[in-house]
């Protein structure tokens, strides 16, 4: 696997992010926790957009950056239906496939840092079933990197139900194409991920992602299964089939049958949680002083590409690098930088070179999925970089 490039002459980043950080150090708190400063009236604009044209009912914003939170918005309701909610700053949202990076990918590579497995073993090693349909050539990289030439997901047409049923879809599925062919983003890829941590650590991914990423983080709004205490701040999403509307249960299908708890979706969290982890996450990468529970080669490697040689969609191991889904890079982030979205609606880029990152949290499938924060996540992205004066990439 190679390394990316530098794109910035070290220098010339370093005045323009001391430069930046004397701008931003103005700010000014106004009402619900919002942050506001001169720079970032873009930002305000298409966020109180986003909600006047409908693209989500409500959204908590978080811009970091030199090590601090320099930017804070609140916007809408977290709830239209069956009561009107303000949003709130400490909302809790079903962060959907941000589960894939923030917690399945960092627990499968601490087991890496322990010698558990070799990223370009082949998976049926560590899970036999996975042989079958001709996936015995599929490895661990193919999983993380979303090479592994699998379909998208397990299908919803089979009234399946329970984990058990989820194990034998994911170990019987036949692939769509050879692996490390090309790169198709598969919820199918990190569903066998999670079992591969239970397998490798002998427990649940959910307590394992506890014990060893959100306690060490101090992350205590986040996590799989959230209890009935966090129920009136989390943004609720979208009529289940028997017409309840899930709050606190998790939006996507597959996860919610397999019990709320699997590789691909299932964690919940909040601004300030996922404010933390972002940080910690750029601060033990570049080597500063950190809580994050994985060592700074690893995120180095995580987060720069480990696609097979000669593919030009990048993706690090969880990591989106640049490929269709990388609008939330917007047009001045580097290629360098790195994110993942998330189906209701969140999003995390991170832009290591200047030490900043844009968390959008929304709830843009409420009530009735028809809801869309793919322009906002670019825009967003454009105008914070703007404001931070980073140089276009």
């Amino acid at each position: 696997m190679h390394a990316f490039p530098a794109t910035r002459h070290l220098r010339r980043r370093h005045a323009l992010l001391l430069a930046t950080a004397a701008t931003l150090g103005a700010c000014a708190r106004t009402g619900h926790g919002q942050r506001t400063t001169r720079p970032m009236a873009e930002v305000d604009r298409l966020l109180k957009q986003a909600v006047a044209t409908h693209a989500t009912p409500g959204v908590v914003c978080a811009i970091g950056h030199a090590g601090k939170v320099v930017y804070r918005s609140v916007q809408g309701q977290r709830s239209i239906t069956p009561t009107r909610e303000a949003m709130t700053w400490d909302t809790a949202f079903d962060m959907a496939s941000l589960t894939k990076a923030v917690i399945t990918a960092p627990c499968m590579m601490q087991l890496w840092e322990q010698g558990r497995f070799n990223l370009d073993d082949p998976v049926c090693r560590y899970l036999p079933q996975f042989a079958a349909q001709g996936k015995s050539g599929i490895t661990i990289r193919h999983l993380l990197t979303h090479y592994s030439g699998l379909r998208p997901d397990l299908g919803l047409q089979d009234r399946w139900q329970g984990r058990d049923a989820a194990f034998a879809l994911a170990m019987n599925t036949v692939p769509d194409h050879p692996p490390g062919s090309g790169f198709v983003y598969s919820d199918i890829n990190f569903i066998t991920l999670g079992f591969l941590v239970e397998k490798l650590s002998g427990m649940t991914l959910d307590a394992y992602a506890s014990r060893y990423i959100l306690t060490p983080l101090n992350m205590r709004m986040s996590g799989f299964l959230p209890p009935e205490s966090w129920r009136a701040r989390i943004a609720p999403t979208q009529f289940d089939e028997n017409g309840q509307m899930l709050r606190g249960q998790v939006h996507d299908p597959s996860a919610r049958r397999m019990g709320g708890v699997a590789g691909h979706a299932g964690l919940f969290s909040t601004a300030d949680d996922m404010c933390v982890y972002a940080q910690a996450l750029l601060d033990r990468r570049a080597g500063r002083p950190s809580a994050f529970p994985l060592q700074t080669s690893t995120l180095m490697m995580m987060t720069t590409p480990q696609q097979p040689q000669g593919k030009t969609d990048l993706r690090g191991l969880g990591w989106d690098i640049s490929t269709p889904y990388s609008s939330p890079r917007g047009e001045r982030f580097p290629v360098g930088s790195f994110g993942h979205t998330g189906f209701t609606g969140t999003s995390l880029w991170l832009d290591p070179d200047s030490n900043t990152y844009v968390l959008i949290l929304a709830n843009r499938v409420h009530p009735d999925g028809h809801g869309n924060v793919i322009r906002l996540r670019h825009d967003v992205a454009t105008a914070a970089a703007a404001a931070l004066s980073i140089p276009r990439s």
